[in-house]
Order: structure tokens, then sequence, then C-alpha cells
């Protein structure tokens, strides 16, 4: 009798504190980041999908695939911006530093590809997540506690399981394979510094100027690469539909990836953005499977759960997380609030006071 009484109160309490979680919007919280995160992850597959086949069809342009990226970027975020009439709340030459790091981790794990096979990319581009943890450590003061890494350790064994069962679909080596994994290497750390800055930026000040000013100095240090390393080979692509589309696709995710990427940075920060992106190869696979009609090992499904678990580990156990409520507020910090005659009036009379 007493044992039952005790588990009616347990589970009473446990109900208890899952409708108070539930009713100040962490649980939602955590369900739509998790959401968030695996959409933006589908983004970026395709964008390694289309890049893999980009270099598959003969083209070593791996700087010019993201300059119409970079300019949808620049057009449709840039026009909101001029529609707003605000002056930037970050200098210009650091958006310019911003997106001359982006670019060059976009131009270094683009380029391996044309070295080394899908699968070694997939696996060297996880170490974007310990540069991330490091910078954001010593350089945003964040501090993470044991379960977060522990969560962390989760999502990166569930993608060693992914890569395990991925060699013996793609675990040819390429062309040159140790010059592609020094690539892809630099170019995480490159993704590294600008998670951290992007991170930095979009929680202190407006996620439309962020990625506006990405979009339109990631196209200006574009068009100075491409003048000087890639004309030539433009000049010689023999360019067929499959190309143009290709192209296209890879605009297209890399719009998608810029588009929801503040909103995880925002919301939890660029370590938990750049561990939900470790399932973008579960996704590449569902690509396969329905373009290749690929048969899927029974390891995907265990990693995909692995990374999951890993994921709400990391999340649950996330100290001081922003509240879903600002969401709703495009500019949390406050720089764009306009004052009126009155309040204006009632903040001069408050000094004078």
């Amino acid at each position: 009798m007493l044992c039952s009484s005790a588990t009616t109160i347990l589970g009473s309490m446990n109900w208890c504190s899952f409708n108070g979680r539930w009713r100040s919007g962490e649980i939602r919280r955590i369900l739509f980041l998790l959401f968030l995160g695996q959409v933006v992850s589908f983004a970026l597959a395709l964008a390694s999908f289309t890049s893999s086949l980009i270099a598959n069809l003969g083209v070593d342009a791996p700087c010019s695939q993201t300059l119409f990226g970079y300019l949808s970027l620049a057009l449709v975020y840039g026009s909101v911006l001029l529609y707003r009439r605000q002056k930037l709340l970050v200098s210009w030459y650091w958006y310019l530093l911003l997106g001359f790091v982006d670019v060059q981790g976009n131009y270094l794990v683009n380029k391996a590809y044309q070295f080394s096979s899908i699968t070694s990319v997939t696996l060297l581009d996880c170490w974007t997540v310990a540069w991330v943890i490091a910078m954001t450590w010593f350089f945003l003061g964040t501090r993470y506690s044991l379960w977060q890494l522990f969560g962390a350790v989760i999502c990166v064994t569930g993608l060693g399981l992914v890569l395990i069962s991925d060699a013996g679909v793609g675990g040819e080596g390429g062309s040159r394979p140790l010059l592609g994994d020094i690539l892809v290497i630099a170019g995480t750390i490159f993704f590294a510094m600008s998670n951290v800055g992007e991170e930095f930026c979009v929680k202190k000040k407006d996620r439309v100027e962020v990625v506006s000013m990405i979009g339109a100095y990631g196209f200006l240090v574009t068009v100075v690469q491409v003048s000087i390393l890639e004309l030539k080979t433009l000049e010689s692509v023999e360019w067929s539909a499959d190309i143009i589309l290709a192209f296209a696709g890879y605009a297209l995710a890399i719009f998608m990836f810029y588009t929801l990427a503040p909103f995880v940075l925002k919301l939890s920060g660029a370590t938990m953005f750049n561990l939900s992106l470790l399932t973008s190869d579960m996704w590449a696979v569902v690509i396969r499977i329905f373009i290749y009609k690929q048969q899927v090992d029974w390891l995907y499904y265990l990693a995909f759960a692995l990374v999951i678990i890993g994921l709400i580990l990391y999340s649950t156990t996330e100290k001081d997380p922003v509240p879903l409520l600002a969401l709703e507020d495009g500019n949390s910090s406050g720089q764009y609030e306009v004052l009126t005659e009155e309040s204006e009036a009632s903040r001069n009379e408050s000094l004078a006071s």
C-alpha cells in the first residue's frame, strides 16, 4: 500500500514537474531548437550533396559555386536592411572579416571534394565542433558542464557509426585523399571562426543585419577570389543543364542554411549549432536513397538515435538558455527601440530628476 502510494506521489510530482516546464516554455524551446537544428542540417546536407555533384560533373570551381548563394542573401536581406534605414550596429570591417573567413571555409571544404571522398570530408568536418568549443570558451566566456561535454561526445560517437557504415558505400579515397583531408581541417578552423563570430553578432545585435552583411561581403570577397583563381576554369567549363541545376541547388541550399542558422545560434550557440549539423551526413543518406536508390544499413538508425540523445542531453543541461519568446522579438538587445515624443519627454524628466 505504501509502495503504491509512493509511486502515485512520485508520478504526480514528475507530471507536475513536466507540466511546469511545459508551461514555462522550456520543453517547447528544446523541441523547437531540435527541429530547427535538423532543418539547418538538412540544408547543409543538400549543399554537400550538390557540391559533391558539381565536382563529379568535372567542374573545379569551389569559390564560384558560392557566388550566387551570397548574392541572394545580400539582395534579400540587404533590401530589408535598406528599408529599415538604420545605421549598422557593427563596424563594416568586422563584417568584412566575418565574410572573409566564411568564404575561406566554404572554399576549402568545397575544394576538398576534388581530392577526397564525401565520407572523408564529412568525417573531418566534425572537427568544427572541437574548434567551436575551444573558441567560445576562450573568446566568448562560454562555460560547459560535464553533461554538455558528454552529450557532445555521444553526438560524435553517433557520427562515427555513420562513417563506419558509410565506408562500404562511399569509402573510395579520392585522387589525393591526404590533400583533401588537410583542406577540410583548415576549412573547419575558418568555419569555427565564422560560427563563433556570427553567434556573437546575432546574440548582441540584429540577425537581419548579420545575414545581409555576410551575404554582401561574402559576395565581394568571392568575386575577388574568382577573378584571381577561377576565371580560366569557368571559361573551360562546358555548361549543361545538369551543371546549372547543381549550381542552382547549391545556391538554394546555402540561402536556406544562412537564413535559418542565426536562429539556432541565437537560441543556443555555436556549439549546439555544430552538434545539430552532425546529422547532415544522415540526411545526405536520405538524399542518396531517393536519388541513387541505395540501401541503408541499420547502423544509420542507431547513429541517428545516438546523435538525437546527445543533442537532447546537451540542450537540457545548457546553462542560461534563451527563452522561446526571444524569437518573437527580432532584436532582443533593444537597439532598435523607437522613441516617441512622449517617451522622449518622460526620459528627459527622469534624467532631470
